[in-house]
C-alpha cells in the first residue's frame, strides 16, 4: 500500500496493525505480526521518523498510529512534487537527447555494451521503458537471464504492454516449460516456435533494439549491441516480423487446459518436433503413457502412422 512512498510490505504492516491498536509497544507489535524485535526496532523508528506513528504521552514505550489524512498527505505531495520534477527533467533530457541523435552519423546508430551485467541492465531498461510492445527472439542456451529472473517482464505485462516471443524447437524441451508457457499465455505473452533461430534479440516498441553478442577476444566476453531508431533499426524489426509470420503457434492467449488438455499438449509437442522422451518430461508423465496415448489418439483418428496422426490433428481441430 506504501510502495508509492518508498515503504516496503513490512513498513506497511507495521502501520496497519498499529492503527488497529489504541497503542501497541515495539514487543507487541513484533508478536503480532511474528516479526522479530532486532527487525521491528528500525521498521518503528522509521515510521516514527516519517510521522506515520508517535509515541503515547504517557507512556513513551508505547506507539500510536497518526491519521492517514495528516500523515500520509504530506508523504504523498512531496512525492507527487518529485515526479513532476522527474518528468520535467526527462522531457528536458529527451530533447537533448532527441538533438544528439540528429546529429549521429551512421556509425553512432549502434552503441556497444559490453559485459554480462551491463547487458542484463540494458535488457532490464528496455522492457521497463517500453509502452506498447516488447519483441523477443529467444535461443535454447540461457545467456542472459531466465524467466524467473526477468521480473521486468511480468511488470510490463502487468501495465498492458504486448509481448511477443519466436523460441526455437529446444526451448520446448526445457523443464517446466509448458506449464510456464500457458502461465504467460493466460496474462496476454504470445509465444510461436521456429525450428531455430539466428541470434536472440530484444525490441522494445520501435525505438530501440538489443542483439547481444559474443567477443572473438580469448576472454570470451559477453556484450550486445543497442541499435537506435535508424534504417538498421527498421530492418531488425522486419527480420523478426517475418519470423513471426513464418513462426507456429505454440498456445492460444488465454489457453485454457480441458478435460482432454494432455492429450492437446502432447500433439502440440509432437507436431513441432518435440522427441517423446522430452514431451514425456515436460508433461510430467512416463515415456511408456506417452507411446500408449499416442497409440490411443491413433485410433480415435483412424491412422496408422505418426504423420497422418499430425495431419488429421490440424483437420480436426484438435491443436
Amino acid at each position: 500500500m506504501l510502495d508509492a512512498l518508498g515503504l516496503d510490505e513490512a513498513h506497511t504492516a507495521v502501520y496497519r496493525f498499529v492503527l488497529q491498536q489504541p497503542s501497541a509497544s515495539t514487543a507487541e507489535i513484533g508478536s503480532g505480526l511474528s516479526i522479530s524485535l532486532p527487525r521491528t526496532r528500525p521498521i518503528v523508528a522509521e515510521l516514527e521518523r516519517l510521522g506515520l506513528l508517535a509515541r503515547q504521552a504517557a507512556r513513551s514505550d508505547r506507539f500510536v498510529a497518526s491519521p492517514p489524512s495528516i500523515s500520509l498527505r504530506p508523504l504523498l505531495l512531496e512525492r507527487e512534487r518529485g515526479l513532476t520534477r522527474a518528468h520535467e527533467a526527462l522531457v528536458e533530457l529527451s530533447d537533448l537527447y532527441r538533438r544528439s541523435a540528429e546529429q549521429r552519423s551512421v556509425a553512432d546508430v549502434v552503441d556497444v555494451v559490453i559485459g554480462d551485467d551491463a547487458v542484463r541492465q540494458r535488457v532490464a531498461q528496455l522492457q521497463a521503458a517500453s509502452v506498447e510492445q516488447v519483441r523477443v527472439l529467444v535461443l535454447h542456451e540461457v545467456a542472459l537471464l531466465s524467466g524467473e529472473e526477468n521480473i521486468e517482464e511480468d511488470r510490463a505485462l502487468a501495465r498492458g504492454v504486448r509481448y511477443r516471443v519466436i523460441v526455437e524447437n529446444a526451448v520446448l524441451e526445457r523443464p517446466g516449460f509448458l506449464d510456464a508457457a500457458r502461465e504467460m499465455a493466460q496474462i496476454g505473452e504470445e509465444i510461436r516456435v521456429l525450428p531455430t533461430l539466428p541470434t536472440r534479440m530484444f525490441i522494445a516498441d520501435d525505438q530501440m533494439a538489443l542483439v547481444p553478442m559474443h567477443s572473438q577476444a580469448e576472454d570470451q566476453g559477453f556484450g550486445a549491441l543497442l541499435i537506435h531508431p535508424s534504417g538498421l533499426l527498421d530492418l531488425v524489426t522486419s527480420i523478426f516480423e517475418e519470423y513471426w509470420r513464418a513462426a507456429t503457434e505454440f498456445l492460444p492467449i488465454a489457453a485454457v487446459p480441458t478435460a482432454d488438455a494432455v492429450d492437446t499438449d502432447l500433439l502440440r509437442l509432437l507436431l513441432l518436433g518435440v522427441t517423446d522422451a522430452a514431451a514425456a518430461a515436460q508433461l510430467g508423465i512416463s515415456l511408456r503413457t506417452v507411446q500408449r496415448r499416442v497409440s490411443d489418439l491413433m485410433e480415435t483418428a483412424g491412422v496408422t502412422t505418426r504423420m497422418q496422426l499430425g495431419a488429421e490433428a490440424v483437420r480436426r481441430n484438435w491443436v
